[in-house]
């Protein structure tokens, strides 16, 4: 075999494993094609020395003979063992000390990159989704329990045994005959390789004498010379590393340490100079080599050490039955509950009657009384209770109305279902174990598990490989006397590959020496030697490979304090603690030096010019200085496109005023140039400025040191207009063309730390009440802000010069600390006497200290201490807030992510919602970093079992979002079938994981799907309907929307406010009987959502009357009464529609719910209305062109307050209504600084309709918390009556009946609006005769006809009553069933004369007679449709003779007013405040119709008696057409009348009611005189007030 064959061989599997160990392709050809121009020097040089040796021989000998040898530096300079040390193989093939490479047939050109095989997958790790898992699992062998150590591991056993190679065969490679390329992670163990001993003397002595020149270095070191990382994220530029398993250790060593594994020191033994300015080391270290993160690992083990595994109050293994809150409790403790117990020791369930204050333990005693004989040795403890249908159990402890469910069950009059089973049988596979307590807390394993890992930097292998490139270039410089510019060249492509992999930066240093050297064709630049015959001269070329050398080291020490690599220049041992310096007491200003950018864009070049910087300092937002900026640059050509300052920049600020959490922002601008060939116009373009990038550090690091040495900052683009967003502190290494920033900090020989300081002991605090009358009323308005994003600067300067009065409100203290006008050092001890002594805020309002204005730790830390009261319950309800706050928090470790992660160890619900939560948030480029490594301590704390419950939902996940793409892709007609198709995966899925529970709530537990009931909507994103197969024998399968393609955020959050809403509403005492249904979110573009049964869509039951039902009052009404037959069942429907219509009204309109069209409506069949879809919000209305779609306050049309009234005329029971709306309104404006929080933390979520302040003014506009609540009362009044008389909305409804008619399938059969169920001829039987006997009259006009229905098999016949209009419906129905051939003819609607007189339905008695007789004898599929059979089919209303339309239809149905008040009622709101009679008129009820039968256009005016003047007379508005009318209206806001207080006792309100006449003549229609005797001054006084006859029934205006 040729040396060409073996070098080719070899080479092909050498590049492979080259290419693994981290080197780009194009870094690989790059230093071969350096390697084969030294090779082909050398030969020449070797041609020329033997010339020269048999000419003259003599004392050069050795060095000649030396120069023959093809790699003679690494010869020369590196001891030589008893065999070749096992890197050298590796370096042989880039430095090319093959000796088949110098034979003349040997291959002299690259030989081609063999591309790398995938690894093989075992099994899919679905919360990384992405390649990397299957990687991470063929490497690792292990699953998500396994763990990284701490400390440095040894060296890395092989997976399979390596044969030690001998002589000078290299063990990485295959021998010289093998084909097969090797694994580049075996690794020999430590008895093969060469035992190199380190004289770290020599090489500090080294390192020192090529430092002498330079500052320190400038890597900050901690005590135990830690280097510090300031990046979580690492350059793209390079492969990921691999990841290799490595042993477990005792994880309380120390988990930073170096191990020196690579060594190649070299000197030059034979010169007349030594050379030192060639040793180097790359010592590994240990994953968490950052000192932050390794000081948060240390935390974790702290945290998880105190919630050990034997702790099974905290570590429980299944799921608990939330509780409801204390307010919730009270209301169900005097409610009997019925529940029925189902057990494996009984054979029949067992049914009790309980109250609500019963508790659980108490109630599995008396089940097991029922069980079993012998209770002397049974534990209740020994036993719980689980909810039927649901993965979760009842804490024994609790009271039954305690229990979110059963709270559910008695608002929807469901079955209380619950299973006995014993503790000891509960499957408790998601409880952590002991392994899981012993195993160490590790960042970077749990991070390799994420969608988004953290791209890793070049390995220690690549980079030693590079290292030796340049090396062997910078000796051959050294030793060429000839040719010198070839050499040059090739030592500056070796420095530039170096650079390259160093993220691309070059530093002034590397600069400064390349400037030494002549130009050369790839590094251009006027500032370069000019005189290359200095070089000539081997000490002037030693000393510049000294300075570049000194330079390269350099820039890896810098990469290695930035980035997060496994290796570090110097052994990390320990050294003395730099002396600590106080901030607060240097006085220093701050400055530094901004080097460059590196990575400019190529065309940032031909598009901008003038290049500057802008920096400034701030704190929570606010500018602490005005901004400094750097003179303007061009881009340069180094070794990369790079735009340098090399300027100092100085901010007028000491240190000693400067906060701890103070941030400083660099900004990147630019001047966009113009087209070529641009006119004056364009010109002026040429001076618009745009900013580039941004990037935000902070001053003080997590150990509160000054920062200081050399930063690499990565800048973030800008994008315009997100002013709202949350900005990272993080720089930008995970984008792969990030602009990178070299800013230079002074350095110091010691620290400057930032110490908390003590608070003061004195804090003054006064009663508002001293403050002077003009100071309460501005302190109160600027108060009534209720948040911080609208106070100014004035409003700021009055509450911190009046904090001491403000103390009692406790809702204040973030009004007052977003007013401190500096947090400086100085200053911290009065804010913290403050922050003492101010009351204790509740969990709620110290939500609003979590925000970005609040970034000081100690306050924060309080923030969350005052949370810690919060029930676990109640965190779900903020979780996304304080999620979403971790943005805020300065660094990684806090109190406030303490707090989570304490809570999830401690409950699995509260783990299963934050784990999504934190996935969800991965994709936010900016944060995706710290949620990495939130999620990865989240990992760490709960243990295997739930890491691998994780990994199978984000499986189905992967599953469902494949299924779900493919579905909407397809075309419309083959949609069922590729769901069909796809939905086989399930089934695969299933077959791997016997169960799975889904993220929409932990407690849901499935084990298969039912592919047969799966389904999909016909909407945009084409929504799954998927039903899952409950792993509870004893429960239904559980319904799901699975959507993709829709941002679910949105949905999510306003959910989340609703349920807070109910929440608030039911803590006052006020069931708004709200419909709450689950929402999550489960990744970008896709989620799940709770399916509501029993419910239907507005749309879907307006149709049933039409395609124009929505402008018809009676579908919702009928409906009802098609659902709830009875009278009972259809008062409670009404009453729960009365409910939970005005809660929808109040939500909707707080919340700006636009998009509000009838299929994001839905009705339950018991009455309770909700609204789904919340796709816009806050105002952003969908628009037609330029008119906005929604242009209703909210969506409250006829139909529903048909249902409401019980008819088409107002009743009393549409003042319950309103009453209903505006209390729950005003209850809410109570809580308005909660809301502006909750919808404040979320700003920088990415949600686009909540991306800045003027979308949260929306809702403190709407909320309106300066009104009075009288003044709220009439305001929402208003909006009732404008959404009432909006035809737009029922247009809006009409348009999309319309548009949805394409999409009406031809499987949707017509159903009749008054059947509740479709009948069949085979299940009632067939239908003999049929014939109309008579018609009786129903209400007042209406006439219904008695059907009598003669069937097969049934010996009496059965009496059913249908009114004309709806044997019109059925007819109409079937018309679009079947053509009209093969119907009878209709009879004629219309009629001349009186169309409900008796003659009218004798008429009509006949001729349907004869339409049912045609009907009966038509064809057999006209004749036995269901369509048919389901009309004569018997009503619960045909039992009860004389009674046959619907309650709602006629008015004798509607509250009458009470008994002996015949004139009527009048509801009126009295009180006295500041010597002023405030009058609301409320409502009136019972008025009596004119003497023509008509209603009245009621007013009211009113007198203060005694008035002889009539100067105290005020009126209303009229109401129209109407003897129930609402006003609400302050008729004395306007101008109140000034009443001494003594005098109150002596007056008296004189109430009149008239009709508005015409010609102003108007009719009295009752009055009463109320004498305020009973008004206590301070207190409102609603009641209703009896109106009664006067002298006279007519008056004047």
């Amino acid at each position: 075999m040729s040396a060409a064959q073996t070098q080719k061989e070899g080479g092909e599997a050498g590049w492979g494993c080259l290419e693994a160990l981290g080197l780009s392709q194009k870094e690989l050809v790059l230093a071969e094609a350096l390697q084969m121009e030294y090779d082909a020097l050398s030969r020449l040089k070797q041609d020329k020395s033997g010339m020269e040796t048999s000419q003259n021989p003599g004392p050069g000998a050795p060095s000649q003979t030396r120069s023959k040898t093809p790699n003679s530096t690494i010869e020369r300079s590196r001891p030589i063992p008893s065999r070749p040390s096992p890197a050298a193989g590796l370096l042989s093939c880039l430095s090319g000390s093959d000796p088949s490479l110098n034979q003349p047939g040997g291959s002299q050109s690259p030989q081609p990159i063999p591309a790398r095989a995938p690894p093989p997958v075992k099994e899919s790790l679905y919360i990384l989704d992405s390649p990397e898992v299957s990687k991470f699992r063929d490497c690792s062998g292990s699953g998500l329990g396994d763990s990284l150590p701490d400390d440095v591991p040894p060296a890395i056993p092989p997976r399979n045994p390596i044969t030690p190679s001998s002589g000078s065969e290299n063990p990485f490679l295959p021998s010289r005959g093998s084909t097969v390329p090797r694994d580049v992670n075996l690794f020999t163990p430590d008895v093969d390789q060469p035992k190199v001993e380190l004289n770290y003397d020599n090489i500090n002595e080294s390192l020192s004498r090529l430092n002498g020149s330079r500052p320190e270095p400038r890597g900050r070191r901690d005590q135990s010379g830690k280097p510090v990382a300031r990046s979580k994220t690492l350059p793209p530029q390079v492969p990921p590393r691999t990841y290799v398993p490595v042993p477990k250790s005792n994880k309380n060593q120390r988990r930073v340490s170096a191990d020196p594994v690579r060594t190649l020191h070299q000197t030059k033994s034979n010169c007349h100079t030594v050379m030192n300015g060639f040793g180097y080391e790359l010592f590994q270290v240990s994953e968490e080599r950052d000192e932050e993160v390794a000081a948060f690992c240390h935390m974790l083990d702290v945290l998880r050490s105190a919630y050990p595994h034997s702790d099974r109050s905290k570590n429980a293994g299944f799921v608990w039955s939330p509780p409801v809150g204390q307010e919730e409790l009270h209301q169900g403790l005097g409610v009997s509950v019925k529940v029925t117990i189902i057990s494996e020791h009984f054979r029949e369930p067992l049914t009790f009657t309980c109250d609500g204050s019963s508790t659980v333990d108490l109630l599995i005693y008396q089940t097991l009384c029922y069980a079993q004989d012998d209770l002397d040795h049974m534990d209740v403890d020994h036993y719980l209770l689980k909810v039927c249908g649901h993965d979760e159990f009842l804490n024994n402890s609790q009271t039954l109305a305690g229990l979110e469910f059963v709270q559910q069950c008695l608002k929807f009059d469901w079955d209380v279902q619950l299973f006995l089973t014993k503790r000891s049988a509960i499957n408790t596979e998601l409880a952590r174990t002991k392994e899981d307590d012993e195993t160490s807390s590790t960042m970077n394993h749990s991070i390799l598990l994420q969608e988004r890992p953290i791209k890793q930097t070049v390995t220690r292998e690549a980079l030693t490989l590079l290292l030796d490139t340049f090396h062997n270039e910078a000796e051959s410089f050294l030793l060429s006397e000839v040719e010198l510019p070839l050499h040059v060249e090739r030592l500056v492509q070796s420095v530039k590959a170096l650079c390259n992999s160093l993220a691309a930066v070059e530093t002034p240093d590397v600069t400064f020496a390349l400037n030494q050297l002549p130009a050369c064709p790839c590094r251009l630049q006027p500032k370069v030697l000019k005189d290359a015959s200095v070089l000539a001269v081997r000490e002037n070329r030693e000393k510049v490979v000294e300075k570049l050398t000194a330079a390269i080291l350099d820039l890896v020490e810098l990469y290695c304090s930035t980035f997060n690599a496994n290796f570090h220049t110097t052994p990390q041992s320990h050294c003395c603690t730099a002396p600590v310096q106080e901030a607060g007491l240097v006085t220093n200003v701050l400055s530094f030096n901004v080097y460059a950018a590196h990575r400019i864009p190529i065309t940032w070049a031909a598009s901008y010019e003038g290049f500057f910087l802008s920096c400034s300092l701030s704190h929570g937002g606010a500018e602490l200085c005005a901004p400094q900026h750097t003179s303007k640059q061009s881009v340069s050509k180094y070794l990369f496109h790079l735009v340098v300052w090399d300027q100092r920049v100085c901010f007028p600020v000491q240190i000693n005023q400067l906060p701890r959490e103070s941030q400083l922002t660099v900004t990147l601008y630019a001047s966009s140039l113009p087209p070529p060939g641009g006119t004056e116009e364009k010109g002026k373009q040429r001076r618009s400025i745009e900013a580039l990038g941004w990037v935000t550090m902070p001053l003080f690091n997590f150990r509160h040191v000054l920062t200081c040495g050399r930063k690499l900052l990565g800048l973030w683009p800008s994008a315009p207009g997100r002013s709202g967003n949350a900005r990272t502190s993080s720089p930008n290494f995970s984008q792969p063309d990030s602009v990178i920033l070299q800013v230079d900090f002074p350095t110091s020989s010691f620290e400057v730390r930032f110490s908390t300081p003590p608070s003061a002991e004195f804090c003054p605090q006064y009663d508002f009440s001293r403050l002077d009358t003009i100071s309460q009323i501005q302190l109160q308005d600027v108060l009534h802000k209720k948040a911080v994003f609208w106070l100014t600067v004035e409003d700021k300067r009055l509450l911190w010069e009046k904090k001491a009065f403000c103390q009692a409100e406790s809702a204040a203290l973030p009004l007052v600390l977003a007013s401190a006008p500096c947090w400086q050092w100085a200053c911290l001890p009065d804010i913290y006497a403050l922050l003492r002594q101010w009351a204790c805020l509740g969990h709620l309002d110290a939500l609003g200290l979590l925000h970005a204005s609040f970034p000081d730790q100690e306050l924060r830390r309080t923030a969350v201490q005052w949370m810690d009261s919060i029930s676990d319950p109640e965190l779900l309800d903020f979780l996304p807030q304080l999620v979403q706050a971790v943005k805020y928090e300065c660094y990684l470790d806090s109190s406030l992510v303490r707090f989570l992660l304490r809570r999830a160890i401690g409950d699995i619900r509260i783990a299963h919602y934050l784990f999504w939560l934190l996935k969800d948030n991965l994709q936010d480029s900016q944060f995706s970093a710290r949620y990495q490594h939130l999620l990865a301590a989240l990992l760490c704390c709960v243990g295997r079992g739930l890491r691998e419950e994780f990994d199978r939902q984000c499986w189905l996940v992967s599953v469902l979002a494949t299924v779900a793409h493919k579905v909407r892709d397809s075309t419309p007609s083959n949609r069922q079938c590729v769901l069909r198709d796809g939905l086989e995966e399930m089934k695969q899925f299933f077959s791997v994981n016997s169960s799975c529970r889904l993220p929409l709530n932990p407690a849901l537990l499935v084990t298969g799907i039912n592919i047969q009931s799966c389904s999909f909507f016909n909407s945009n994103a084409v929504p799954l309907k998927l039903s899952f197969q409950n792993l509870d024998p004893l429960g239904d399968n559980i319904n799901v929307i699975f959507k993709s393609g829709d941002d679910l955020r949105q949905d999510m959050l306003t959910l989340q406010v609703i349920r807070i809403m109910n929440k608030i509403w039911i803590q006052e005492g006020l069931d708004m009987r709200m419909v709450i249904f689950k929402c999550f979110s489960t990744g970008r573009g896709r989620g799940m959502v709770e399916m509501i049964p029993h419910a239907d869509t507005l749309r879907k039951i307006q149709v049933e009357h039409g395609v124009t039902g929505s402008f018809k009052d009676r579908p919702l009404a009928d409906w009802l009464q098609k659902h709830n037959p009875t009278d009972e069942q259809y008062d409670k429907a009404v009453e729960n529609f009365i409910y939970s219509c005005a809660g929808c009204c109040v939500a909707t309109y707080i919340l700006g719910i636009c998009d509000r069209h009838n299929d994001n409506i839905m009705l339950k069949t018991s009455g309770h209305m909700f609204h789904i879809d919340f796709g816009k919000f806050l105002g952003h209305a969908q628009m037609f062109g330029n008119i906005k779609r929604d242009r209703a306050p909210f969506v409250f049309t006829s139909d529903m307050a048909y249902v409401i009234n019980g008819g088409d005329k107002p009743s009393s029971r549409f003042h319950d209504f309103v009453d209903l709306c505006c209390e729950a309104y005003n209850l809410i404006r109570k809580h308005t600084h909660l809301f502006l929080n909750l919808l404040g933390l979320m700003l920088s979520c990415g949600i686009p309709e909540l991306s800045d302040l003027e979308d949260l003014k929306y809702v403190y506009d709407a909320l309106r918390p300066h009104e009075s609540e009288a003044d709220a009362t009439m305001y929402f009044t208003r909006l009732i009556e404008s959404s009432l008389g909006s035809v737009a909305t029922k247009l809006n409804f009409f348009i999309h009946n319309l548009a949805q008619m394409k999409f009406a399938s031809s499987e949707d059969r017509p159903t009749l609006s008054f059947a509740p169920r479709v009948h069949t001829a085979k299940s009632d039987g067939l239908i003999r005769n049929l014939y109309i006997c008579r018609h009786i009259r129903t209400g007042s006009k209406g006439y219904a006809f008695v059907v009598k229905v003669e069937r097969d098999g049934q010996q009496e016949a059965l009496l059913v009553q249908r009114t004309f209009e709806e044997f019109q419906e059925l007819h109409s129905k079937l018309r679009l069933m079947f053509p009209s051939t093969k119907l009878p003819s209709f009879p004629n609607r219309f009629v001349i004369g009186r169309s409900r007189g008796e003659a009218t339905a004798d008429r009509r008695k006949d001729e349907l007679n004869g339409y049912v007789w045609h009907l009966i004898h038509a064809a057999p599929d006209v004749a036995q449709c269901d369509l048919v059979y389901t009309f004569f089919h018997p009503l619960p209303r045909d039992e009860t003779p004389g009674t046959t339309t619907s309650k709602p239809a006629g008015t004798h149905l509607a509250w009458s007013p009470v008994v002996g008040r015949e004139l009527g009622e009048v509801k009126l709101s009295i009180s006295y405040k500041n010597d002023k009679l405030f009058i609301m008129v409320m409502h009136i009820r019972g008025l009596q119709p004119l003497q023509d039968g008509t209603d009245p256009d009621p007013y009211v005016k009113l007198y203060l008696l005694p008035d002889p003047q009539k100067t105290s007379k005020r009126k209303t508005k009229a109401a129209r057409r109407t003897c129930n009318p609402t006003y609400n209206e302050m008729v004395v806001t306007s101008l109140p009348v000034w009443i001494p207080r003594g005098d109150l006792d002596q007056r008296v309100i004189h109430l009149r009611v008239l009709g508005d006449g015409a010609f102003w003549e108007n009719t009295l229609l009752g009055e009463t005189f109320i004498p305020l005797k009973r008004l206590v001054p301070g207190q409102h006084w609603v009641d209703w007030h009896q109106l009664g006859a006067a002298g006279s029934d007519s008056g004047t205006q």
